[in-house]
């Protein structure tokens, strides 16, 4: 279907104030302030009971990895609990970029939301993220009644370089006898570094996130080779099974480059026999998710809190 006119409308906004990455001027630094002096702090945000700043252990020695904790307005005792890894190209974005998701995330699933503020590239480039993001979910889960949560109900989560390391993750708690998760929310993840599919083709400029700006997070996050992003942790299609992996809810847009690999993610966990629901979002981009003046943003989020509920319920029968 055609583009949404209000996505449309966004997207001319976005692209006024968003960092330009991939421009011969541009490099990650100054990226992130220009991000820093955006407007999205005049945004108004959901009301939660409580939010709290942390840090907690890094893994093997690294540093301390910040962390944001949301309690939902409304819930038992004790709570699920959603780890949720921010977007951004591995590259920008923060515990504040993402603040709005997760408390929408946290009321509308009636959980404990852990974000975390994973270490970016290219300062620190693979493995760096993905090995914050696991030690992240092994702490909650160690910490979990601490916090008034359930470590039996617990979900991995994230969007675009943040459902990428979701991903990664999963196959981290499978493979190392980790934590286990009763569902990974995919929102428009990066899978694989791959340019050529149709939607990379179709949706390579004029939609928000472009063809060149992935590259340059790629280049960012795994160099210039195909070196380590060849890696199952860092393309998660890759790895050589993905069976025993959680359920999966993967949404989709239609105008997203990324639109393509992350449907063929579902489709491969679906033949590994995992439980996997992909959405796609018609008339959507890259990054509607939090933009509740969508009609689809809206339903996205509905549909991907009632998937957490659902899998929290189903972990405690």
């Amino acid at each position: 279907m055609p583009l949404d006119p209000t996505a449309r409308a966004l997207i001319d906004v976005l692209e006024s104030y968003f960092p330009r990455v991939g421009t011969d001027v541009l490099d990650a630094v100054e990226a992130r302030r220009i991000l820093a002096e955006s407007p999205i702090a005049d945004v108004p945000r959901p009301d939660v009971a409580r939010v709290e700043d942390r840090t907690i252990p890094g893994p093997d020695g690294a540093p301390e990895i910040p962390v944001r904790i949301y309690w939902p307005r409304v819930g038992g005792d004790p709570l699920p609990v959603v780890v949720f890894l921010h977007g951004g190209g591995w590259v920008i974005c923060d515990l504040e970029t993402h603040d709005i998701t997760c408390r929408s995330l946290a009321n509308g699933a009636e959980a404990i939301v852990v974000s975390v503020e994973y270490r970016l590239a290219p300062e620190h480039p693979f493995p760096a993220p993905a090995e914050d993001a696991y030690a992240a979910l092994v702490w909650t889960h160690a910490n979990a009644s601490e916090l008034g949560g359930d470590a039996d109900r617990m979900a991995i989560a994230g969007d675009s370089a943040g459902g990428n390391l979701s991903a990664a993750v999963a196959l981290m708690a499978r493979d190392r006898g980790g934590p286990a998760l009763a569902l990974q929310l995919l929102i428009y993840p990066v899978i694989e570094r791959n340019f050529e599919t149709v939607s990379y083709r179709d949706n390579a400029e004029g939609y928000f996130l472009t063809r060149a700006q992935m590259q340059w997070y790629w280049r960012q996050y795994c160099g210039d080779g195909t070196g380590s992003s060849s890696h199952p942790y860092a393309s998660p299609i890759l790895a050589d099974g993905l069976d025993g992996l959680p359920p999966a809810h993967i949404i989709t847009a239609e105008y997203d480059p990324l639109r393509d690999e992350g449907e063929a993610y579902g489709r491969r966990l679906q033949e590994a026999g995992v439980t996997a629901d992909v959405r796609r979002y018609d008339g959507m981009f890259h990054g509607f998710f939090s933009m509740d003046m969508l009609d689809g943003a809206r339903q996205a989020s509905a549909e991907a809190c009632a998937a957490l509920a659902k899998a929290f319920a189903e972990s405690s029968e």
